[in-house]
């Protein structure tokens, strides 16, 4: 079952609370090209070592391990790609309860999710516990520094999923996600028309939103809310536009949800993702698919014909963010008014 955070009482809001480690929004006392340098320097002198993150340190092993077979890409490799762009990963998923799926022989091999932290968690990896549906209190991984994000992957982990909530306002979303998800038979093409009509909406209606690929086959469209948004308003905003994008492309847009039941040559509206301890792919984030492809923040005005997933990848991605930067952290910074939110939801 899909963990969330208990609600509580409005007089005496619950909290969760960190049980481990200090909350950290900086990426580690040494710079993230000192913990390259060492993955690097490990990952060379047979793959097992310690990585000191100034008066912490965490213990990886078998980084030669091949996790890209076609590609050619070890464990160490996701590494060095999260060590580099974590002065903009680790703000979006601070404070967020984390998801993991774990591939421990790289994306060839089994694979299987983990909710719980797990008994054997090494100091200095965060983690929080938090009721679960069941009302049971359990321990979960929580992101906000690069310790934490490295053991993720030294146990298997590839990509990053996390709450749309933090742990000081867990009640509340702080967004909300539309995901486009095209059928085996769908040009990209057909989805960046429709990420472009889904614009033309927002713009209609004051409301402004990040884009970015999902890295596996679609894109991600994330509305920032105000503070203090129910997870029913937010599941209700992204039903909303989903719907009048099927409405206006009935053709090529739907929101059924059974993939058997979807009109041939369809893109899958994806708005159910908005609930209480529903967890996305950060920006960002790596995905376990050939090439190594990367959730990738867009610029609205790069929605062309010619965009490809397979133009971001781990090997690629630096040498973009040193042209673009962070497209996603402002972008969601920005957060949409009430105003412009009850006119969407009437």
């Amino acid at each position: 079952m899909t963990p969330t955070i208990k609600k509580a009482a409005r007089a005496k809001p619950a909290r969760a609370t960190p049980t481990r480690a200090k909350p950290s929004r900086s990426a580690t006392k040494r710079g993230p090209e000192a913990i390259v340098r060492a993955l690097q320097d490990i990952e060379a002198a047979g793959g097992d070592g310690t990585i000191d993150f100034g008066g912490r340190s965490l213990h990886v092993s078998s980084l030669d391990k091949i996790f890209f077979p076609d590609d050619g890409l070890t464990k160490g490799d996701v590494m060095r790609y999260y060590a580099h762009v974590s002065p903009l990963l680790l703000p979006v998923i601070a404070d967020r309860p984390m998801v993991l799926k774990r591939y421990p022989d790289g994306i060839a091999g089994s694979s299987f999710f983990q909710q719980n932290a797990g008994a054997h968690v090494p100091d200095g990896v965060r983690t929080a516990a938090v009721a679960t549906a069941g009302g049971e209190r359990a321990e979960r991984i929580v992101g906000g520094d690069l310790l934490t994000l490295l053991y993720t992957v030294q146990i298997g982990t590839i990509a990053v999923h996390t709450w749309q909530a933090r742990l000081d306002s867990h009640d509340f979303a702080d967004s909300t996600t539309i995901d486009l998800d095209p059928g085996d038979d769908v040009p990209f093409s057909e989805v960046v028309a429709i990420a472009k009509r889904i614009k033309i909406i927002l713009d209609k209606n004051e409301l402004h939103a990040a884009i970015k690929t999902s890295g596996s086959s679609g894109l991600h469209i994330a509305l920032p809310l105000p503070p203090k948004t129910a997870f029913e308003d937010a599941a209700r905003i992204a039903e909303t536009i989903a719907q009048r994008v099927v409405e206006e492309n009935p053709d090529r847009a739907t929101i059924e949800r059974s993939i058997r039941a979807r009109p041939a040559g369809s893109i899958y509206i994806d708005a159910q993702q908005n609930a209480e301890g529903k967890s996305v792919v950060a920006a960002y984030s790596v995905r376990e698919r050939a090439g190594a492809t990367v959730s990738a923040p867009l610029d609205w005005r790069e929605l062309r014909p010619t965009l490809r997933i397979e133009s971001f990848t781990i090997r690629s991605m630096p040498a973009r963010l040193r042209k673009v930067g962070d497209l996603w952290g402002p972008a969601m910074k920005r957060r949409n008014t009430q105003r412009a939110i009850r006119s969407v939801l009437g």
